[in-house]
């Protein structure tokens, strides 16, 4: 029987550099040679997924940490905030000056002065995941997609990230809009930089669920790879969960199998001892 892969991107199928190793390519590539269906789960938005990640081939995308699933590449479920609540959103962040940028499949939305405000935790944030050369980076380097001139109340959005000039900010955030997931970032080792607001009932376990029930499929059949702490619910939603072991200490404690790193051919030799390949 085939089995269902469903593999985070960012420190499980690339690096902390933004690298996409030859093995991974590989082990994806044979993988489906071999009848096992291969999903990508990542908080990304589409819009943020460059073309050398959509290129290996796959069955399909979550995406927004599970407010979009794409089959063969035909849309089956996308969840959006509210107009409401994104102009809210807007509005909110502008009164408390933060800078953001609204999370869409249709590109990422900064706001005014996103690329001068949000340099320094973007950098951060690279340290962070092991970027060398850091200091070098400028926002657009990291966020694939960035659009800097485009209109800020939309009814398009998986998410909205904003940086956080102090932790108060998440906490006000959380406070304001209760009835929505607010949560934080930074990379490696979960250091609050950013901020981020998403939608109700939206999990990368639900999304995934939701899938399988579209495909006739049971859990049984599943395999999750990921690297963080968002990664947990569908690591431990899958039959079996694997976690790399550049990734954070709570998800390799729950996890079912621990591989190597991601930079040291992890998802390869995973996909090896589960003789998916």
């Amino acid at each position: 029987m085939s089995k269902i892969i469903f593999i985070d991107v960012d420190g499980t199928l690339i690096t902390y550099e933004n690298k996409l190793p030859e093995s991974a390519k590989k082990a994806v590539i044979q993988a489906r040679k071999n009848n096992h269906l291969v999903y990508l789960c990542t908080g990304r938005s589409k819009a943020e997924m460059p073309d050398y990640i959509l290129d290996i081939g796959l069955d399909g995308i979550i995406c927004g940490n599970g407010s979009y699933v794409e089959h063969n590449g035909k849309v089956i479920m996308h969840k959006l905030i509210s107009k409401e609540d994104a102009k809210e959103i807007v509005d909110w962040l502008h009164s408390k000056n933060l800078e953001f940028y609204l999370e869409s499949n249709n590109g990422l939305f900064a706001s005014r002065n996103f690329r001068e405000v949000g340099k320094k935790p973007i950098q951060q944030y690279s340290a962070n995941k092991g970027e060398t050369n850091y200091q070098n980076l400028e926002v657009e380097d990291v966020l694939h997609g960035l659009i800097f001139d485009g209109k800020l109340y939309r009814d398009d959005l998986n998410k909205v990230s904003f940086v956080l000039n102090s932790y108060q900010d998440y906490l006000d955030a959380k406070e304001k809009f209760s009835h929505l997931p607010v949560g934080t970032w930074g990379g490696k080792g979960e250091k609050a930089l950013f901020g981020d607001i998403g939608i109700a009932n939206v999990t990368k376990e639900n999304a995934i669920d939701y899938l399988l029930k579209y495909l006739k499929r049971d859990v049984k059949d599943t395999f999750a790879f990921g690297d963080a702490i968002i990664d947990i619910s569908m690591l431990e939603f899958c039959n079996i969960g694997v976690a790399m072991n550049s990734g954070q200490q709570e998800i390799k404690e729950i996890a079912d199998y621990v591989t190597d790193d991601v930079d040291k051919d992890g998802l390869y030799n995973a996909f090896k001892h589960f003789n998916l390949i």
